[in-house]
């Protein structure tokens, strides 16, 4: 019977002294996340012990000390931590272990059938238990010492692998953050001490084949932490059925949560945790990566995750929800390298495909939004505005939409770079469109960045729907004012706004000059009857009875151009200004001069008997030329039909 027991214990201590090598069990040096390899403060205490005597050590020391604290046969040891009781001794306590782990290896060696294997054996199992019921108190009851934001701030003040430290034992650790002054918090050298506790725990039921034991522990508690912060940052797991029954207003609640708590989970919780598992675990590649990724993979699946659900549902069609999917991307590819830095294992490729993930789902609503928005634009079937001749409403919303569109720009130029972000066979923008013909860039420059192609699209498309609407005016003068108002809004809005930097000074250039054409052209059709109707040398002598005619012509053409202009409208003041002017220069002094003309030629001088032959002075002229185009009863830049407020009337004397 002794024997059986015996070689059951051989068989048992086999596993432990001589562990697999696979990867999952081995223990090797250092990752490359940290520095190069040192002693442990137990390694250094093993060391001190084998200079004083090679060959020591004491079976009864190591029984006395491990059964002191065994939690079955002493009532002490259950009410009492070992590590917060006497940090010398939980010192000892551990060297021993690590020593009776050393024993067992050689009597397997030496004399597998030694009695002192089955003792061994059964104070290895007690130290375990007691180690493990040490490393679940100290993690459960330090919670506020091992929170992730006190981690990180300790993480980035002093290394938790220090290279310039030539020791790493308990003593020196806690004597360094006692050291370190005013800079380290209370809290934060409290935290390197529990954490240096950890630490020895680990190495030392992992290295005595404990493995599994002491990541259990670690990975529950901590795992519950991972989710509970989560969870009260404000992330929750939302599926796409529940998401679609919500109102927008929830949705973008829930969004701008999402949006406060994603930099403080990567940078705080998700790298805190990322800390605390190399530092507990950095003895093993293994077991720290898929201890780390046991931890925060859920947690971090469901905060990556989260952008993902809500691109899915259709509620997100209209433009102007792109701009929280715009945020929701800007944030989560801002914190993309951090993100790939700290889930950069395979254990953690899940994270990753999830971050990838909603980055695709995003960049394809994004695509859809556009496209959307641009059939926005083509079924618009609304005309009201166009009678006054003013800026359509069309006008106004989409440059809104596309002047928010460009403060994103640096975001969806990143995205429009994207290897998987749809591409267009060929750029849907003629060249002509966007370069001046003058330019010397028309003819050598490469094709246009994605962005700028796609911005400048959609105002082609604005432009078209416009000139359809332009159809729709009453006369051919009002569409060219229709066009002109609508251009110089569009024109004002891009150089107010970071369209001007996507467009371009090329497209700005070549607009304006449209703006200008549109404006010449409305003069000449609404005005010119008027213009003709001065001859062109008035200087020239003329008769009593020319000289009526003349003045009568231009009297009846003036009101009749006048009472249709006065219904009209010109939003920008600039170019109401211009227009005004320009109409101004070319009739008040032709007219001023026919004026006198016939004072002098018909009346003889008698300002009175000018009377019954005048409609207007060129004083009135020059008056109501100042009274068109306003917009009565709106200050808004949208004109609105309006009636004749005024018109030009006979003199009567």
């Amino acid at each position: 019977m002794r024997d059986k027991i015996l070689i059951s214990v051989a068989k048992n201590m086999r596993g432990l002294c001589f562990p697999s090598k696979t990867p999952s069990s081995s223990i090797t040096n250092h990752s490359n996340r940290s520095t190069p390899p040192r002693l442990s403060f137990s390694d250094n205490i093993d060391q001190s012990i084998r200079t004083n005597d090679e060959n020591s050590f004491s079976m009864e020391a190591a029984e006395a000390l491990i059964q002191k604290w065994n939690y079955d046969t002493s009532a002490f040891a259950k009410v009492t931590s070992l590590f917060y009781e006497d940090k010398t001794e939980a010192m000892q306590y551990i060297n021993y272990v690590k020593e009776l782990h050393k024993f067992m290896h050689s009597l397997l060696i030496e004399n597998p059938s030694s009695e002192k294997l089955i003792l061994a054996q059964n104070l290895m199992q007690i130290a375990m238990k007691r180690l493990r019921k040490e490393f679940y108190q100290i993690l459960s009851m330090n919670r506020a010492h091992l929170d992730p934001e006190s981690i990180s701030v300790r993480s980035s003040r002093t290394s938790v692998h220090s290279s310039v430290s030539d020791y790493d034992d308990y003593v020196s650790a806690a004597d360094e953050t006692r050291t370190a002054g005013d800079s380290i918090s209370e809290v934060e050298r409290l935290s390197s001490i529990v954490m240096e506790d950890l630490k020895a725990i680990a190495e030392c039921m992992v290295s005595c084949g404990y493995r599994k034991e002491c990541v259990s522990v670690y990975s529950v508690i901590r795992k519950s932490i991972v989710d509970e912060g989560v969870y009260k940052l404000g992330v929750e797991k939302v599926s796409s059925t529940r998401l679609k029954k919500m109102d927008w207003e929830v949705i973008e609640l829930k969004i701008q949560s999402w949006l406060a708590a994603v930099t403080i989970a990567v940078r705080t919780l998700f790298n805190g945790e990322r800390i605390l598992c190399d530092h507990v675990f950095g003895a093993s590649d293994s077991i720290r990566e898929s201890c780390f990724a046991e931890i925060s993979r859920d947690g971090a699946i469901v905060l990556f995750g989260f952008p993902e659900t809500v691109a899915k549902p259709k509620k997100l069609s209209s433009p102007e929800k792109m701009f929280r999917v715009l945020d929701m991307y800007a944030s989560i590819t801002e914190m993309l390298p951090e993100i790939e830095a700290i889930f950069s294992s395979d254990s953690t490729s899940a994270v990753r495909s999830q971050v990838n993930s909603s980055i695709q789902r995003i960049i394809e609503r994004v695509q859809t939004m556009l496209t959307e928005f641009e059939s926005t634009i083509q079924k618009d079937s609304s005309k009201s505005p166009v009678n006054s001749g003013g800026v359509h409403s069309l006008t106004v919303q989409s440059m809104n939409y596309l002047s928010n569109l460009a403060d994103y720009s640096n975001v969806l130029s990143y995205m429009f770079s994207r290897e998987d972000f749809p591409k267009p066979k060929r750029s849907p923008v003629p060249e002509s469109y966007l370069y001046s013909p003058e330019s010397e860039h028309s003819s050598t420059a490469p094709p246009p960045p994605p962005l700028t192609a796609r911005v400048a699209w959609l105002i082609l498309v604005l432009l078209c729907k416009l000139d359809t609407k332009a159809k729709h005016c009453k006369d051919v003068s009002l569409s060219y004012l229709f066009f002109a108002n609508n251009l110089r809004y569009i024109f004002t809005r891009i150089k107010r706004s970071n369209l001007q930097f996507i467009l371009g000074y090329d497209w700005i250039t070549k607009h304006e000059e449209k703006v200008k054409k549109f404006v010449a052209n409305y003069e000449r059709v609404a005005w010119g009857e008027v213009f003709s109707s001065l001859p062109e040398n008035i200087s020239a002598a003329m008769s009593p009875a020319e000289a009526r005619a003349v003045i009568g012509n231009f009297n009846f053409k003036f009101e009749e151009a006048y009472r249709k202009q006065n219904s009209f409208v010109v939003a920008d003041r600039e170019m109401r200004d211009e227009i005004k002017g320009s109409i101004a220069r070319n009739l008040v002094p032709r007219y001023r001069e026919l004026y006198n003309t016939v004072l002098v030629v018909v009346c003889g001088g008698s300002v009175r008997e000018m009377k019954e032959y005048v409609t207007f002075t060129p004083e009135d002229v020059e008056n109501y030329i100042a009274n068109l185009f306003f917009i009565r009863g709106s200050s808004s830049g949208v004109s609105t039909s309006s009636s004749v407020t005024s018109s030009p009337h006979r003199r009567r004397s």
